[in-house]
């Protein structure tokens, strides 16, 4: 009986693995159509979308860059204003700081929490953790009050008017309050499962909570920190409702996105320009996740199991 089933096992799991292999495949591809149909899309002109399906041009080529010169540039191009380009640093000056702001703040929480025993840590934990339960969009209209009338009971007053609504700043706070409490809980779990023994080395040789941090956590967590910086880029660079929300309007300081549905012209025509458009803001973030996805994995199920 043993050898019989010792005989299958290898055939089994060649099988499994191709089978796996194949549906990994599958999905990719089928994943990847739509984006290479509208990266064929956005180098084509009117006349060729209307006249030939996409794939067609893969057989026939026939491409021009003049969709995204009109893109960034806009239809004059003496005037950069008029293009998506200034949208475009726009959302560079807005996803880099929203990102790199949770994250050194979660980095340097989450040791707190794990290994920094204090009266009511794990109290302060969950309740962290908890906040993930606010609605988010629930709580954007009270905290742009908040934001641009203080918070006052009676003459006192309790929160003053930060007087961000329109700038940058009131884009970013948003974006780091409200990643806090998942980038505490995910890096808390990656630090806490690190060996302890090598804290306690750390700590006998008289390092300092901020040296352990510094010189040990730090390197080791790169994993984590790096996949949660994926989610978080990923997150920032594609959102609009509180780009809209906490830019009131302001055109200085508003995202690609916002720009791309005036792409499409008056009457829904504009298919090459509104393709080009979206292939930009795509192309940043797939940037961002092929220079980190190394650490992706590793940082995903790193933590899930302690040692």
């Amino acid at each position: 009986m043993s050898a019989r089933l010792a005989n299958h096992t290898p055939g089994r799991k060649i099988f499994s693995s191709r089978l796996a292999a194949l549906v990994v495949w599958t999905i990719t591809i089928i994943w990847t159509v739509p984006t290479l149909g509208l990266l064929v899309t956005s180098f084509k002109t009117d006349k060729d979308i209307l006249g030939q399906p996409w794939w067609s041009s893969l057989l026939h080529p026939h491409f021009t860059l003049e969709n995204y010169a009109k893109v960034f540039l806009g239809n004059d191009t003496q005037s950069l204003n008029s293009g998506v380009l200034p949208y475009f640093i726009n959302s560079i000056v807005i996803t880099l700081p929203a990102t790199i702001f949770p994250i050194v703040i979660a980095t340097m929480a989450a040791y707190a929490l794990a290994w920094i025993r204090f009266r009511g840590s794990e109290f302060l934990f969950f309740s962290i953790f908890a906040l993930q339960v606010v609605p988010l969009q629930m709580s954007l209209v009270p905290l742009l009050l908040l934001f641009t009338g203080g918070a006052h009971i009676g003459s006192v007053t309790i929160f003053p008017a930060l007087g961000i609504a329109g700038d940058f700043a009131g884009i970013w706070l948003p974006h780091t309050m409200f990643a806090l409490p998942l980038a505490i809980y995910l890096l808390h779990n990656f630090i806490a499962s690190l060996p302890r023994d090598l804290m306690e080395a750390a700590h006998v040789d008289g390092a300092n909570h901020f040296k352990v941090f510094r010189m040990i956590v730090l390197p080791l967590a790169i994993p984590g920190i790096a996949a949660l910086s994926i989610f978080q880029f990923l997150w920032v660079w594609n959102d609009l409702l509180i780009a809209l929300t906490f830019a009131s309007g302001t055109e200085e300081v508003a995202p690609i996105n916002s720009k791309l549905a005036s792409l499409v012209g008056q009457y829904g025509s504009g298919y090459t320009q509104l393709s080009a458009g979206a292939f930009i803001t795509i192309a940043v973030p797939l940037i961002v996740f092929f220079s980190l996805q190394r650490y992706f994995v590793r940082g995903l199920l790193a933590g899930s199991v302690k040692s």
